[in-house]
């Protein structure tokens, strides 16, 4: 909406809440009254520095102009904006604020021509003010330069009034120890703070009268909370927050602006929230390889057998070590022990991989080893070494590889023993390429049997070691 119909919607003679520092509109709550008195009385006091120091968008340089012009019938002022630069920059803009084109003259010369101007200034009984907006952006020479200007004085005068005006960071650089000269001549320290719900709702009243509205109530009380709520009473928040919701409320033809349209205003200021990008997807947590995809053809029939035999092998065992752990717990073996062999034998060929193989021969402890240590067992014998009766069969599923075949049926995949289970299968052409439902043969891997749960020498019944099966 152009700026034109907004004001002829609301009767206005002109915007009222603008960017610009106009003195006009300068609201004193409390702690402006009090800063503004203290600048006055620093300046009139001839202290030299006075410091006005607030968070941003307080009205920090509104405040500042006030101060100036109320001082313009007895005062020369120069108002300094740029101070991202070095002291040389900084006599320029000065002097360029005085009206004297400073272009190609040397530090120097310069600092002689301000010298000439703050005395004529003084034969002609005027103060002579120097008001440096942004200040914390000045590095530490260009303070320590501005400190020496204070040194343009008489021996009973001041030639030179300046005003400091920064954000909080400007106090710390002031409180470093490099800066304690400069510090410890500023005699007045003036701060502004946050408006209330009170002076935020005086605040408003105050630029829609200078403006030249004169109807009902604009905001709706719900609107002004909202108002003084999300602006944390800092009045550049409140301004941007009022023009937009003004703005909103004529476009809905609304002669008040309410609750909804505060709110639908700060969704839509909403920088964060509007403009954040997407979050990019959380990459999945893998705690396995990925299984090889499944071909589209029906799986082979040795496929289901492999599988079977795996998952048959992991439970059996499983009922083999529970139902140990149980006679043991009771201190009597309730069952013969190939009454056992033949109740889980029943379930699957893995007992025999259990029990099939001979105990290994225990490692008899060295006479410095410690006794409580546990004893270790013999290595099993290497693959080259078994007959016919310590070999497993492993059909090859979709998408194994043969050293990843090894590693989970023996355990491990090194040289050695990936050497030994390649001669144990001479009819195999390629390793490195396994066909699905191919058969391996690989050595048989037991595991020490309990003695106290299984009598030494116990053989399982009914069952050859050998290729693994599915009855």
């Amino acid at each position: 909406m152009e700026t034109g119909m907004f004001l002829d919607y609301y009767g206005m003679n002109e915007q009222p809440f603008g960017v610009t520092p106009d003195p006009r509109y300068l609201y004193l709550g409390q702690s402006h009254l009090e800063a503004l008195a203290s600048l006055y009385y620093g300046v009139e006091s001839d202290r030299g520095f006075v410091a006005l120091i607030a968070e941003p968008g307080l009205g920090k340089t509104t405040l500042a102009f006030q101060l100036l012009q109320g001082m313009q019938q007895d005062a020369r002022t120069v108002f300094l904006f740029q101070t991202q630069c070095n002291s040389k920059e900084l006599f320029h803009y000065l002097l360029n604020g005085l009206g004297v084109d400073a272009e190609g003259m040397e530090l120097v010369t310069m600092h002689n021509k301000v010298n000439e101007i703050l005395s004529r200034e003084m034969l002609a009984g005027r103060r002579f003010i120097l008001a440096i907006d942004e200040a914390q952006n000045l590095d530490s020479q260009v303070l320590e330069t501005i400190r020496l200007l204070s040194n343009f004085e008489t021996s009973t005068d001041k030639l030179l009034q300046i005003l400091l005006i920064g954000q909080p960071q400007l106090a710390r650089k002031l409180a470093s120890p490099e800066l304690e000269q400069l510090q410890q001549r500023i005699s007045v320290f003036a701060t502004i703070k946050r408006f209330g719900f009170d002076d935020t709702c005086r605040y408003i009243a105050h630029r829609l009268q200078v403006a030249g509205y004169t109807g009902d109530p604009l905001f709706s009380n719900a609107a002004l909370r909202l108002i003084a709520e999300h602006s944390q009473g800092i009045p550049r928040k409140i301004n941007a927050l009022c023009f937009s919701a003004l703005s909103l409320s004529c476009a809905m033809n609304r002669r008040q602006v309410d609750a909804g349209v505060v709110e639908e205003v700060i969704a839509d200021r909403d920088v964060e929230a509007n403009y954040r990008p997407p979050k990019p997807a959380a990459r999945p947590v893998l705690t396995a390889p990925a299984p090889a995809p499944v071909m589209a053809e029906s799986p082979s029939i040795s496929s289901y057998l492999g599988k079977a035999k795996r998952i048959l092998g992991r439970w059996s065992t499983g009922v083999a070590c529970l139902a140990a752990c149980a006679a043991l717990g009771a201190g009597i073996l309730a069952v013969p022990a190939a009454r056992i062999d033949r109740i889980v034998q029943a379930s699957s060929d893995a007992w025999t991989s259990v029990h099939g193989a001979p105990a290994p021969a225990a490692v008899a402890p060295q006479p410095d080893a410690n006794p409580s240590a546990p004893v270790s067992a013999a290595p099993a014998p290497a693959a080259s070494a078994m007959d016919d009766s310590s070999v497993s069969t492993v059909i090859v599923q979709p998408g194994e590889t043969f050293s990843a075949i090894v590693l989970r049926e023996l355990g491990s995949n090194d040289e050695q023993t990936l050497d030994e289970v390649r001669k144990m299968n001479p009819d195999v052409a390629d390793f490195e390429h396994l066909a699905s439902g191919q058969a391996i043969r690989l050595p048989l891997v037991s595991a020490p049997r309990d003695s106290a749960a299984i009598g030494e020498g116990t053989e399982v019944a009914g069952k050859t070691p050998g290729t693994s099966h599915i009855e």
